[in-house]
């Protein structure tokens, strides 16, 4: 006679969280000011504007945008907001850096708006793997706000955890 098979992890009151299922869908796009600069290296006031004023900025609509400079230049702050501001109109969200930094924004804001009820007083494992470029602070996000409420929180797959954290 042959025991019955009984999934633990299934029946216990273990919640996996994983952020790539709120990874928001869009394209990223680095925005490069490089091209618009006098030989790659000098800004000319009068020129950037015209490159502004005749780009087609609809082209970013539902995008998420870094706005950037390749080029070893010394680029002015008033130049990445005056992009900013006819970026913005169109796109899901603008950052001054790189992708890094734009995906670590997009998890900042999505994190910090989680309904994480569902999580108190219980244990959560924080999925590992994912297959979307979810950089390691949003993690970090994550534990900020799961640590207050959650009984542990372990790093991982169900059958293979690391234990971060169990409150007292």
């Amino acid at each position: 006679m042959a025991k019955e098979i009984v999934n633990r992890v299934a029946n216990s009151k273990l919640k996996t969280f994983d952020l790539e299922e709120i990874y928001p869908e869009g394209k990223r796009v680095v925005f490069d000011i490089k091209d618009w600069l006098y030989q790659e290296l000098i800004l000319k006031e009068t020129d950037f504007r015209n490159f502004v004023e005749n780009h087609n900025w609809s082209q970013y609509k539902n995008s998420f945008v870094a706005i950037s400079c390749s080029a070893d230049a010394i680029i002015p702050s008033w130049a990445f907001m005056l992009v900013a501001s006819k970026i913005t109109p169109f796109a899901n969200k603008v950052v001054v850096g790189n992708l890094e930094l734009l995906e670590t924004v997009i998890y900042q804001e999505l994190i910090s708006f989680l309904d994480l009820k569902p999580f108190l007083n219980c244990p959560v494992i924080i999925k590992g793997c994912a297959n979307k470029p979810i950089p390691n602070s949003a993690y970090s996000f994550l534990i900020e706000k799961l640590q207050p409420i959650a009984k542990s929180i372990m790093f991982g797959e169900a059958c293979s955890t690391v234990p971060l954290y169990k409150a007292k």
